[in-house]
């Protein structure tokens, strides 16, 4: 079959190429008029990794033992680009002994004499607009020492990757990697001779383009909230580069920036870290606190609801629950079939959380980590809320996804209550699933009931249809809750309650305790935590509520609730397993 969309992607790699080489005929500016500060945040433990040999890109190690990088041969595109997009520069910088600078030095120059007329696969619009930030937030790093022939061959580059970005930056895909396209366009605007007129054309396309990608209540389509925060921190980023060098910020940038921080605060845990939906995981470490600060903006999303998601908070305890229907169309590419599932944070430890994208880890777990098992959510016959499209043109795309999911979140006069539904399963079973939370305001309790319900007489009938056919014993459900890889578990029947419970220990020595009225299986299975900042994925364990629908209305009860013999306050001084090299 003509598949359009293949040779959209050829034709846009094939001008980018024209572009590259036409790029190459640019002559050099003379000099920086203005050096932008470093914003990005480098990792000194992982900069000293990358000098001993072992680096670590798209989830994917590589031996920087030898004479060049560049020999390195990564396994796959996502690999490659992050190789090309120079982001282990930060971590190089944030080491800045001797042996980082050398290292740096050199594969950049490397790049420069091998990539620098044009050729190679870093010749793409967010690419470039990612290692120009790089390469001028670092100059100092990698000019110091170097001879006059050298600063020329870095200058000449800079200007030919800036004559790229300035043709091809409309090609670069929407949303984030067209933000990273614009604003590596904008650095190299308001930082080198003689492109002012390029600073401009940037400024205009970036207001233009935030305005278009973040609705009104600061979220993005594709409700991924760490693309979120990386659009907010690239959006920062260009605000400081204008001011610092005496250019006004637009209205309509400034507005995009606070539209976006009171979201990203509600999607924010207790540990600082995002919620893992969606595609995306928690943010690198600092990213999300430095980048509010920038912004300067204080205000929160009222009502606790944001980008789709709603935020119960109490005490030391955060909840954070998915509940919206996934998105639509080509926005729906990277999204996961995990409607009311929700992640829970005590402190700075996780303790339910969803699986995360696979991503990094190929076709199969990135596949895998969408699927609604994968998240701590309620699974009816071993299906997803939401499935990959059969159309061949878009994969990737989610179809039969819920598209009515009625939410309420409201304050209790013993703390916050969240409630609501989807329809995921009522084309296919005549179900609408039904979750209610009810979180203490000390976040010491939360309580928990799902319900499977045939509201209406057709879905009554559907659901019967169903059963007598396939399912004489009752359709299998399942309630799953995916525990983070740190958390300790002891499985056994609760002395004295007549429930059947887990009790799980956390690093900083909290204990919870999960619980159910003993009516329905209760197990502990394996499960995995996929986490872009680790190698592989890491070994976890899940726990599983199973039973089987027998009638129009199901209920399922369980609560999480602190140890009695944790205190209200607790000193966590546990330290964290430290994260090894990857680069974005």
């Amino acid at each position: 079959m003509f598949n359009c969309e293949a040779l959209s992607e050829r034709w846009t790699r094939a001008a980018n190429r024209i572009a590259a080489r036409r790029a190459a005929l640019t002559l050099a500016p003379a000099a920086f008029v203005l050096q932008p500060e470093p914003r990005s945040i480098g990792c000194p433990a992982r900069g000293q990794q990358i000098c001993d040999g072992h680096l670590n890109v798209a989830g994917h190690p590589l031996d920087t033992s030898t004479a060049s990088i560049w020999d390195a041969n990564p396994p796959d595109e996502g690999s490659s680009a992050a190789l090309q997009g120079f982001g282990w520069l930060d971590d190089l910088a944030a080491l800045a002994d001797p042996a980082a600078q050398a290292h740096a030095q050199a594969w950049t120059w490397q790049w420069i004499a091998r990539y620098g007329a044009g050729a190679g696969p870093g010749w793409a619009p967010d690419l470039a607009g990612r290692r120009l930030i790089r390469w001028m937030s670092h100059a100092d790093f990698l000019l110091r020492g170097q001879p006059p022939a050298a600063t020329k061959r870095y200058f000449r580059s800079l200007a030919r990757q800036t004559a790229f970005l300035r043709r091809r930056w409309p090609a670069a895909p929407a949303g984030l990697p067209r933000i990273e396209a614009l604003t590596g366009l904008l650095y190299a605007g308001v930082s080198l001779q003689g492109l002012q007129g390029v600073a401009s054309t940037a400024l205009a396309a970036l207001a233009q383009e935030g305005a278009r990608q973040i609705d009104e209540d600061g979220g993005l389509a594709g409700r991924n909230p760490e693309e979120l925060l990386e659009v907010f921190t690239l959006l920062t980023w260009a605000a400081q580069a204008l001011g610092d060098a005496g250019h006004p910020v637009q209205d309509a940038h400034w507005r995009t920036v606070e539209r976006i921080a009171p979201t990203l605060r509600t999607l924010r845990h207790a540990d600082g870290g995002l919620a893992r939906f969606h595609g995306g995981g928690r943010g690198l470490a600092g990213r999300l606190d430095a980048a509010l600060a920038i912004s300067g903006v204080k205000s929160r999303r009222p009502g606790g609801r944001a980008m789709g998601f709603a935020r119960l908070g109490g005490g030391r305890t955060s909840v954070i629950v998915d509940a919206a229907a996934p998105p639509e169309g080509a926005a729906s590419e990277g999204a996961h079939a995990s409607t009311l599932a929700f992640e829970v944070t005590s402190g700075r430890r996780p303790l339910i959380v969803s699986c995360g994208s696979g991503a990094r880890f190929g076709a199969d777990w990135r596949r895998a980590g969408r699927a609604t098992p994968s998240h701590s959510a309620l699974v009816l016959d071993g299906g997803s809320s939401a499935r990959l499209s059969g159309d061949v043109r878009h994969p990737d795309r989610l179809s039969d996804a819920p598209r009515h999911v009625p939410v309420t979140l409201s304050r209790t006069a013993r703390g916050t209550r969240f409630e609501g539904a989807h329809d995921g399963y009522l084309r296919g079973h005549g179900m609408t699933h039904v979750r209610k939370l009810d979180l203490s305001a000390d976040g010491r309790a939360l309580a928990g009931e799902d319900m499977l319900i045939a509201v209406e007489e057709a879905d009554r009938r559907r659901f019967d249809q169903t059963r007598h056919a396939s399912y004489p014993r009752g359709v299998p459900f399942e309630i799953r809750f995916h525990l983070h890889p740190e958390v300790v578990v002891d499985h056994g029947a609760l002395s004295g309650s007549g429930r059947d419970g887990v009790s799980m220990t956390l690093r900083s020595g909290e204990v919870w305790v999960f619980e159910t009225d003993g009516q329905i299986a209760l197990s502990l299975q394996p499960s995995v935590y996929l986490e872009k900042t680790q190698p592989e994925p890491r070994a976890a364990e899940q726990i599983v509520l199973s039973g089987r629908v027998l009638d129009h209305a199901t209920r399922i009860r369980w609560s999480l609730a602190k140890s009695d013999k944790t205190p209200v306050g607790i000193r966590d001084v546990a330290g964290d397993v430290p994260e090894p090299v990857t680069q974005d």
